[in-house]
């Protein structure tokens, strides 16, 4: 037998062996790339290196070969040639496009004393210039420095310093804090941009004589401004003047800056609505000129949705003042004014109101802590013109004391004279019971609650009876009528009483008022009736009494809960009027 043998060659690559040698030569591929690049970026560093150390060594150069006296910048101190910010050199180096520009400065050298310390009057040793290039491609800048002494003693008659310190709300030292001197009554004028060190502070040495000429301005991203003001008309008294250099001297001088925040000023309504296009003054505390010249005094206008947004304001104290000739404040929370803290963001709340001619807002507050005071009675009350009316501070009141706008069963009296509701006088004798529905009142907002319920005369006769149960909704439609406990068979016997929470969220109220007799010589008497509540127009410590007649003959009376009661009479109302109310516990 014959045995062969075959031997079978395969030509070609597989699937796999195409698909592992395409992979292998795209990482090739990528790090050859990728080195291509790198070396590309390095190449171009270099050269951006080495442009810019040329234009450095070339323009420090021309200084290094200046007079001593003639170092200095256009607008700056020490005054020279050497371009400053404001007047850059343009240069170009190999295609590129730069920005060249000096900043000189004094330096007071310990060795001798300084000037700070009054051991060194002549405090201009040496000059430090910073040169400053930038590629305006990149907008990458790098800044060079060089220190050159006089070849001489220096001058006893050299300029004097500013001491500038910056701290913010605090007392604490703000680095890096921009600090603008300026002064265009010299020839030539000064026009310096520094920064302060850590501790807040700059040292500019070297300064000309001048009086009330020296503009200081200090600034930093997002923090506020702080500046020294001229005399002028419009301030002829600057808290903060402009600074005044003398030589061998010393001015000091501090700014305080801090973070900036916004304040929303929430214009609404008295149903808690947004109101639009009011007109809104708002004045902040801090002076800049003696007796009254306001640092923030400015005028806005409430937007669709009834804001005035403030934003990037100092800390400070805001009091707003509407404009707006057909609108009034009925009240505001907090009161009257805002204390805005550095870095927050802060709301104020507005609740105005169609203006009358005569009005009335009393504000109560804690005598020992100066806290507005919720739940307070103020009483206002005057014989000529006659009024006799009560507020609720924190909330509001619904007062009747006429009852022709309700109805009854038919045995109630509501026409006798004193005025109130009476139990019907019948052949001699009163009947034994009546029932009162009054009307419905519009508290204008389902974001209301209910807090208590009150009448007069509190107190009746052993033989008579003067109860009450209230009715709520949201639809005007449906009326459940409960006493205290939730309930259709409890009543409201007692003034003052709380009322049910049953009833918070609801718009409308109304009330029934049942009076009965077991004396028929006898009957129940009411002359007044409050139901006491909280819309959503949170007012804290405040009750505001609206539609007055003019008068100077008014007194208020205000109750509080552990505290004493306070009573001013001889009031004059003309106009709009506010009265702070201090409450002793």
């Amino acid at each position: 037998m014959n045995h062969k043998t075959h031997s079978i060659h395969q030509k070609g690559f597989t699937v796999i062996e195409v698909a592992v040698s395409a992979g292998i030569f795209v990482v090739l591929a990528v790090i050859v790339a990728q080195v291509y690049f790198l070396i590309i970026n390095q190449v171009v560093a270099y050269r951006e290196q080495i442009a810019v150390s040329s234009l450095a060594d070339q323009y420090l150069e021309i200084v290094r070969n200046l007079p001593y006296s003639a170092i200095g910048t256009v607008s700056g101190n020490p005054h020279g040639n050497l371009a400053d910010s404001v007047n850059p050199i343009n240069a170009t180096v190999n295609g590129g496009s730069y920005q060249l520009y000096y900043e000189v400065t004094y330096l007071d050298d310990p060795a001798d004393g300084t000037i700070l310390a009054g051991t060194d009057f002549a405090s201009d040793d040496y000059k430090q210039i910073k040169l400053n290039v930038k590629n305006m491609q990149t907008q990458a800048s790098n800044n060079f420095f060089s220190t050159i002494a006089p070849k001489g003693l220096e001058g006893l008659a050299s300029g004097g310093a500013l001491s500038i310190q910056v701290f913010d709300a605090v007392g604490q030292p703000v680095f890096g804090a921009s600090v603008h001197i300026q002064n265009s009554a010299l020839n030539p004028s000064i026009d310096l941009t520094r920064t302060s060190d850590a501790g807040g502070n700059w040292v500019e040495v070297g300064l000309p004589n001048s009086v009330n000429s020296y503009r200081i301005t200090v600034t930093k991203n997002g923090y506020s401004t702080d500046q020294t003001y001229p005399n002028s008309v419009g301030n002829p008294n600057p808290v903060k003047p402009d600074a005044t250099v003398s030589n061998g001297q010393v001015t000091q001088i501090s700014f305080s800056i801090d973070k900036t925040s916004t304040l929303t000023f929430n214009v609404q309504d008295q149903i808690c609505s947004p109101t639009a296009s009011i007109d809104l003054a708002v004045q902040g505390a801090k002076l800049i000129g003696t007796p009254s010249v306001l640092k923030f005094n400015n005028n806005y206008t409430s937007n669709g949705s009834g804001q005035v947004v403030l934003n990037n304001i100092e800390w400070d104290t805001y009091t707003p003042a509407l404009s707006s000739l057909n609108y009034m404040v009925y009240g505001t929370s907090p009161i009257l004014q805002v204390s805005v803290l550095p870095n927050t963001t802060q709301t104020f709340t507005l609740i105005v109101g169609p203006k009358t001619s005569h009005a009335f807002l009393v504000i109560v507050k804690d005598s020992a802590n100066g806290n507005a005071i919720e739940g307070a009675t103020v009483r206002l009350q005057s014989n000529n013109p006659s009024v006799d009316s009560s507020k609720y501070t924190a909330g509001s009141i619904w007062n009747q004391q006429d009852w022709a706008s309700g109805t009854h069963d038919g045995n109630l009296d509501i026409d006798n004279i004193p005025s109130g509701l009476r139990l019907l006088y019948f052949n001699n004798q009163y009947v034994s019971s009546g029932v009162f529905t009054s009307s419905i009142f519009d508290t204008g907002t389902e974001a209301t609650a209910y807090t208590t319920l009150e009448w007069q005369p509190p107190s009746q006769n052993p033989a008579t009876a003067l109860k009450f149960q209230l009715a709520t909704n949201n639809d005007n439609l449906t009326w459940n009528y409960f006493g205290p406990d939730g309930t259709a068979n409890s009543y409201y016997t007692v003034s003052g009483t709380t009322i049910n929470a049953i009833h918070n969220n609801t718009r409308y109220i109304r009330y029934k008022a049942f009076l009965s007799t077991t004396n028929s010589t006898q009957t129940p008497v009411l002359t007044s009736i409050n139901i006491n509540y909280v819309s959503g127009c949170f007012t804290p410590g405040q009750a505001m009494f609206d539609s007055l007649t003019s008068g100077n003959n008014y007194s208020v009376a205000v109750n509080a809960t552990g505290y004493q009661t306070q009573t001013i009479d001889n009031i004059n109302i003309s106009g709009y009027n506010v009265l702070t109310v201090l409450m002793t516990p």
